[in-house]
This record gives C-alpha cells, structure tokens and sequence, in this order.
C-alpha cells in the first residue's frame, strides 16, 4: 500500500460551472443541484468561480450568494473553495474577504493577467489576497492564460506564509512541478486534466477537473488506484477518459464544454453562458454526445 499525499484540498476538485438561465441571472437551484450531484459522483471540493465558473463576468454579490447556496446544499459533505482572481490587487482582496464572509473554506488565487507585473509584483499581490483572510490558500499557475510565469523563487517566497498550502498547476511542465513540490514542500494539484495520471504518479495530492464535470467517479477510482500502488489501472482508466478530456477540453473553451456536457446529460437546465463566451458549435456538441455516448455517460 502506497502512502497518500497529504490533501489539505481533497484530491478530486472539480471548477465548478455557473449555471445560468436562459436570459443570463445565475440560476442558484441549478447551482444546488449540480453541486449535489458532483459530490454524489466522487467530488470532494468544489471551487466556485474560477475561470470555468466564468468568473470575469460575475459580480461579488453573485458570488457570495453561490458560496452560500452551494455551501448549504452540500451540508459539509465537501469543501467548498471560491476564485480570487483580478488583476487588481484591491479587487482581488475584496472577493477574497467578500467569499470568506459568505463561508468559502479555501481560496484559489493566480497571477495577475494582461497587466503582466514583475515577480516582485506577482508575490506582492497574491500575498496581499493571502493577508486578507484567514483562509488556506491554493496558487494558481497558469502562465498560458495569465500571461505571466510564477518563479520558483517567487513560489519559495510564497511557501513561506503557513496560509499557503498548496498548488493548482496548469504550467504543463510535470517535471518542473516535481521539482517544485522536493523544494516547497506543497502540495499540489493538476490543473490539465489531460496530465492528471502523470502528476499523481509524481505525487500529486489531487486535481482541480473540468472534465469531472461528467466523471468525477473515473477520477476518484484513477486517485485510489495510485494511492493503492495499483499503476497499471490507474493507467487503463487515464486511457479510457482521454477521449473525455479531449472532447472537453481539447479547444481550450472547458465552461463552454463541459456546461454542453452536463445539458447532454440532463443535469444542467440550460447551456447558456455569459459573453464574450459563446455556445459549442452543432458539430462540436454532436462530437462531445458521441464521446459521452460510448463512455457510458449518457
């Protein structure tokens, strides 16, 4: 039996979409209910307006409001963490402290994007957000969106604050995580759901999915098989999803995907998202129903 890494996050996140209705107001029973049934397939965290929960075209009261829905819906059988990203420093610490008031139990904080600062920037602004509660805090690195690398120093740095405790890494460099987690002492999480099987076998605590969104269970089978030792069926269930995580992921528009997913499924009422996201196109959807289809999912 493998020693499992310690998981101050739980080990199977999923980024959690906002439901809309139809005309565009965040639908909160929505909300609950695909809350539910995440935890009911094998989640163990939910984060909350993050980059797939469209967070850049919501607002703080919003935000609060799903904190505290979801939170009430799961009656603590997950965790529940919130989004705090913002190129503005100010702005990033307001949703902080606003989700830690509405009840979020972690926080996930990445970069600064567009504005592109120094490291010294970097670690000044995700410290402040650090600062502003009393929160576990996951840091997010995700150069490829953000537009800015967080530096081995300025992660040292940040290591350095006990609030800090882990990492959500969507860098795609597994190797440089490895070296990261020796170093840091961190934990960390996947955050590209097509390298999940390579950073648990490196001793990844968890992963932070989109594509669990439709089978959160297949991860929580991958993560108890590398807990077990059990590789080689880690391996075969990391084969069986790659036509998922593709079909959901494969053109970099995961909210997008995976809200058409959960509609193929008939657990999300509406698709609908917020410009500038725009619906899957039809050929697009009639590809991820095929995939869903032959996976079992439908």
């Amino acid at each position: 039996m493998s020693a499992a890494p310690s998981r101050s996050f739980g080990s199977v996140g999923v980024a959690m979409v906002t439901p809309f209705t139809p005309s565009g107001e965040v639908d909160f029973d929505a909300a609950r209910a695909l809350a539910v049934s995440l935890v009911d397939d094998g989640a163990d965290t939910i984060l909350l307006s993050g980059t797939t929960g469209e967070s850049p075209t919501t607002h703080t009261p919003e935000k609060q409001e799903l904190i505290r829905q979801v939170k009430d819906a799961l009656a603590g059988r997950a965790m529940v963490m919130a989004g705090a990203g913002s190129n503005d420093t100010a702005h990033a610490v307001r949703i902080g402290v606003a989700s830690q008031e509405a009840g979020a139990e972690g926080l996930l904080i990445n970069a600064p994007y567009y504005n592109r600062p120094s490291q010294e920037g970097v670690y000044q602004h995700i410290n402040a957000v650090v600062e502003a509660t009393d929160l576990p805090v996951m840091v997010y690195d995700i150069p490829g969106r953000t537009g800015v690398k967080i530096t081995e120093d300025t992660l040292a740095r940040l290591a350095e604050n006990p609030r800090v405790k882990a990492v959500k890494d969507a860098t795609g460099d597994v190797e440089q995580g490895f070296r990261r987690m020796e170093s840091t002492g961190l934990e960390y999480y996947s955050g590209d759901d097509g390298l999940n099987f390579a950073w648990l076998t490196h001793g990844a605590s968890g992963v932070i999915s989109v594509a669990a969104h439709a089978d959160a269970h297949s991860w929580r089978q991958m993560i108890a098989a590398v807990d077990a030792g059990d590789l080689a069926s880690a391996r075969t269930l990391a084969r069986s999803l790659r036509p998922l995580v593709h079909a959901i992921m494969g053109g970099g528009q995961g909210a997008v995907m995976a809200k058409e997913a959960l509609h193929l499924q008939g657990r999300l009422p509406s698709p609908t998202l917020r410009l500038p996201l725009v619906r899957a196109e039809e050929a697009e959807v009639a590809a991820l129903r095929e995939v869903l289809a032959a996976s079992g999912l439908l």
